[in-house]
Formats: structure tokens, C-alpha cells, sequence
């Protein structure tokens, strides 16, 4: 009973990824089927010189030379070369603009997603899905689908030439077509479990080569240089032992199907050669024939061929579907006036699982212009309040209402972020130039608002003294510059946008007590005057707070 459970369930996916191929595939539905036609075209092509061969045979045997049929073989040939050509052309094109509007698409759901359900997945992982699976898809519908169907019209015109000219032989060709379809079932499915276990695995490998790379600097803090090699070639051989596995069966699946045409051709040869004995056909019939069961049983060996293409293209459907099945976040437009910003906290109770929470039914508010300060001991639930604050997380009970000195309320949600500036714990620079960081913050802002936001940073100074100043290129999480000046950058980017409500988790961590002092009292002088949270351990910040809030044992105090 499992069993067929798992049947139709698997039925019910496939199915399920069929639909989902199909409606991606339809805005590129026109040159797919105009490469299709091409292919038919070309195949019809290659029919015909075969036709036009037997002739030329037949007419040099009764001792005529035909020089007409030798010059529509040439025409023939130089079209179907121009033809391969343009498909190819065309395909390339295709390819690309398929696999990277499936990127778009997977990178779009992932940035509107909600954060919390999209941190589950590893960065490594989602990398691979965005990579190897996209191009794993965009491979199949581009070629392989495409080519499948050429190889079926293939099969049935050749088929139907030599069927024309000698019946039985046709039907010996097809002696085969019951074993390859064996063949291609028993395969189909024992290699899906492969490719699935593959891409695993290359996703096993990826994530840790992302993973150590972006934290080079522990691992090198710590001595682990060796046996993070060891472990990366512990991947590799895992992923190995996978790919070995998949390509071992195919094979063996693809040999045994080769002896088995072999064997059928031995035996059509041998049938042809008696029938020439006999006079019952000529030389040019024989060698159309010889031709035509290559090429019949061609198309057979090659669907076989695809079977693991296909394989590979229904599971990459189902990783990437599993990503864009992903909740989306909750974005109610904001509707109420955007100064003067305070939140309420009711009976919020949230736990990264169900059996221990983190929060239980904690309530606070904030009234607008209020500078409050959040303290508590390291992992006491401070960030994961800032986090359900923002919409980032979702409470399992209760709500976080943010509200304006008119009375004016809006339940968090992805769009009340449009309203809050947000600097996070650790260092969250790009690449780039630091004027590029700052105007993540605000697009728009001109040059005397960035220039404004550093110096209320108190980031002015050091900035003014690089090579380009803002204008400096730094590296990854901030490379080029200290941990204190990323900090500043950090919060200036926020302090650009304006925002009514400034969030800061740990922002001035990195900073000795004099600029730290220089930072809040720059973010004092703010005007509109922001309400600003601070979350904190230093004793110190607390002087320039209205007041205080503290995370204890679940609860606020």
C-alpha cells in the first residue's frame, strides 16, 4: 500500500513539474518551435539524400552517370549545413536568455521571500539550484526536449522510406524498439534517485567551498587549513562515488542497448544480403536500406541517450520549485504618514521551533522621538526582537503595531521597512565604492546628504583622507578598511535614508568610547528626530537612552 502511495505521490510531482515547464516555456515557445521545424526540415533533408543516393547507385550500376541527381545532392547538403548553422545560432541565444530568466526569476522569489524560511536553505545550496539546476533545465528545454521530438518524426519518416521499398526489412529494423523502451523505464527511474543524490552532493560541496572561503580568516585564526582540505576532498569523493554511480548505469544500460542493435543489424545485413542473391533488390535498395537502419535505429539509441537528460531535467524542476514554493513575504503597502513613528509590542511570543521559544508573550512600546535602549545578555532574544520588528521573522502569537503621533496604526510587514532604517550587527558592506554602500540606503540622496550622513556618522574625516575618498573602491564586507570605519559606513548608509525610525543591533561595537560617543551624539542632532533602538552592552551608550528595556528570561523587564 506504501508503495503505491509513493507511486501516485510521485506521479502527482511529475505532473506537477510538467505544468511548470510548460507555462515557463511558453514566452520562448515561438523559437523553440521554429528551431523544431528546422530540425524536421533537416531531417527531411537527410531522407531525401539518402533517396537521391539510391538512385545515383542504381543509375551507375546499369552504367548511366546522372550528373542532375549528383548536383541536388550538393544543394542539399550546402542547405542543410546552413540550416545546422542557423539552429545553432539560434539556440545559443535561447539557451542564455532561458537559464538567466530562470536565475532572475529564483533570485526575485529569494529577495521577496521571507527571510526567515529562505535562511533554512544554505547559501551554497541555493547557489547550485540557481546555477547547475537552472542550466540543467534551460539544457533540456532548449535541446533536449526539442531534440527528442525531432529524433520521434525522424524515426517514423525514415521508417516510413524503407517500409516504402522493402516492408520486411523496415520491420526487422524495428525488432529492437520493445528492448530500448525496457531499457529506457527500468533506467528512467533508478537514475532519477541518482541525479537527485548528485546534486546533493555538488551542493554539499559548494556550500562548504563558500562557507570557508567567506570565513577564511577562522579558519586560518584556528589551524584548520589541513583538515579543511581533508574535508573538502571527503566531499569530493562523496560526490564522486554518486557520479560514478549514475554514470556506471548508464553504462551499462547504454551498451547493452548497443549490443542489442548491433546484433539487430547483423541480422538485417544478412537478410538485405540474401535478398540481393535473390535479385529480389537492387544494389541501391540495399544501400538505402543499410543507410535507413542506421538511421532508424540511430533515433532509438539517441531517445534512450536522453533518458538520463530528462532525468536530470524533472529533478533540477524540483529543487527550483522547491525554492519558488517559498512563502512570500506579507508586503501591505503603508498607509499611514511616515514621520513621527513609534511601535507596540502585544503578547509576542516567538521560537526558531516549536518545542522552545525564545520569546513568550512579551509586550513594550516605544512612543515617536523616544531613544531607547534594548539590553540583555548575548543570545537572550535581542536581535530576534529587532527581526520580528522588521518583518524578517514572523511571531508564532500576538502582533508588533507600528503607529504615528495622529493615531495612525500599521501591523508590521515587509512594507513598514520603507519607514526604517536598519544597521545590523557585524559587518554588511559590498564591494564597491563606499559612496555606492551609502546610497544603498537612499538612491536619491545627493551629494551635501551624503556628505551630512558621514559626518553624523563620524565617518567624514577617515573618508575625506582615502585615496578617492567616497568615491575608494573596497572589497568584500568591507576589505580595505577597519572594522570601526565599515561601522561607520554602515550607519551612515542608514542615517542617509531618513528614516522616522532607526534601528541599531550592536552598530557601534567596533568603535573605541570616543567615536562611539561622536556617532550617538551625531545621531542626536538628527532633525526630524528619528525614535531610535538601540540594542547594546556597553553601560556607557545607556546615558544618552530615554530609558532602557531589558530581555530576561524570556520576558521584558
Amino acid at each position: 500500500m506504501k508503495e503505491i502511495i509513493n507511486k501516485l505521490k510521485e506521479y502527482k510531482n511529475q505532473s506537477g513539474y510538467t505544468k511548470w515547464l510548460m507555462r515557463y516555456s511558453l514566452p520562448y515557445m515561438p523559437q523553440i518551435i521554429l528551431m523544431l521545424v528546422i530540425n524536421v526540415i533537416c531531417s527531411a533533408i537527410s531522407a531525401e539524400l539518402s533517396i537521391v543516393s539510391k538512385n545515383i547507385i542504381d543509375s551507375a550500376t546499369d552504367g548511366n552517370f546522372v550528373l542532375r541527381a549528383i548536383i541536388i545532392y550538393l544543394i542539399l547538403t550546402l542547405v542543410s549545413l546552413g540550416l545546422s548553422a542557423a539552429i545553432s545560432v539560434i539556440s545559443i541565444v535561447l539557451d542564455e536568455k532561458f537559464s538567466f530568466g530562470i536565475r532572475k526569476n529564483l533570485y526575485q522569489k529569494i529577495i521577496e521571500s521571507t527571510w526567515g524560511d529562505i535562511k533554512k536553505y544554505h547559501t551554497g545550496d541555493m547557489m547550485t539550484r540557481m546555477t547547475t539546476d537552472a542550466g540543467n533545465i534551460s539544457n533540456g528545454i532548449i535541446y533536449t526536449i526539442p531534440n527528442i521530438i525531432r529524433l520521434v518524426i525522424e524515426l517514423f519518416i525514415m521508417f516510413g522510406i524503407l517500409y516504402y521499398y522493402e516492408p520486411s526489412l523496415a520491420i526487422m529494423s524495428l525488432v529492437i524498439a520493445p528492448i530500448a523502451a525496457v531499457i529506457c523505464f527500468v533506467l528512467g527511474r533508478k537514475l532519477k534517485k541518482l541525479q537527485v543524490k548528485v546534486l546533493e552532493s555538488e551542493a554539499a560541496y559548494r556550500s562548504f567551498l563558500q562557507e570557508s572561503v567567506s570565513n577564511l580568516l577562522i579558519v586560518k585564526a584556528f589551524g584548520n587549513e589541513e583538515s579543511s582540505i581533508n574535508k573538502l576532498v571527503d566531499l569530493r569523493e562523496e560526490r564522486f562515488y554518486w557520479v560514478r554511480k549514475k554514470a556506471n548505469m548508464g553504462i551499462i544500460s547504454s551498451s547493452t542497448m548497443s549490443l542489442s542493435f548491433q546484433i539487430a543489424y547483423i541480422v538485417a545485413f544478412t537478410l538485405g544480403a540474401l535478398k540481393v542473391a535473390e535479385g529480389s533488390i537492387t544494389y541501391g535498395t540495399m544501400a538505402l536500406f543499410l543507410t535507413m537502419v542506421g538511421r532508424i535505429q540511430s533515433p532509438i539509441i539517441q531517445l534512450a541517450e536522453n533518458v538520463p537528460k530528462i532525468v536530470s531535467i524533472i529533478a533540477s524542476t524540483g529543487r527550483v520549485m522547491e525554492l519558488q514554493n517559498i512563502k512570500k513575504e506579507n508586503y501591505e503597502k503603508s498607509d499611514i504618514k511616515e514621520e513621527n513613528i513609534g511601535v507596540s509590542v502585544n503578547n509576542l511570543t516567538f521560537g526558531y521551533s516549536e518545542q522552545e521559544t525564545v520569546l513568550e508573550d512579551i509586550s513594550l512600546g516605544i512612543e515617536p522621538g523616544e531613544f531607547v535602549a534594548i539590553v540583555g545578555e548575548s543570545g537572550i532574544g535581542k536581535t530576534t526582537l529587532v527581526r520580528l520588528m522588521m518583518s524578517f521573522l514572523e511571531g508564532q502569537k500576538g502582533d508588533v503595531t507600528f503607529f504615528n503621533k495622529e493615531g495612525q496604526t500599521k501591523l508590521a510587514n515587509a512594507a513598514a521597512r520603507s519607514f526604517i532604517s536598519y544597521v545590523p550587527q557585524g559587518n554588511t558592506l559590498f564591494s564597491g565604492t563606499i559612496r555606492e554602500n551609502i546610497l544603498m540606503g537612499n538612491e536619491n540622496a545627493s551629494e551635501a546628504e551624503i556628505e551630512e550622513a558621514l559626518k553624523m556618522a563620524a565617518a567624514y574625516e577617515f573618508v575625506q583622507e582615502l585615496p578617492k575618498g567616497a568615491d575608494t573602491v573596497i572589497g568584500e564586507k568591507g576589505y580595505g578598511i577597519s572594522e570601526g570605519q565599515a561601522q561607520r559606513i554602515a550607519i551612515a548608509r542608514a542615517i542617509v535614508k531618513k528614516a522616522p525610525f532607526l534601528i541599531l543591533d550592536e552598530a557601534t561595537s567596533s568603535l573605541d568610547a570616543k567615536t562611539e560617543l561622536e556617532v550617538l551624539e551625531g545621531i542626536k542632532k538628527l532633525n526630524p528626530k528619528p525614535t531610535c533602538l538601540l540594542i547594546t552592552h556597553r553601560k556607557t551608550v545607556l546615558d544618552y537612552c530615554d530609558r532602557e528595556i531589558k530581555i530576561e528570561h524570556k520576558q521584558i523587564l
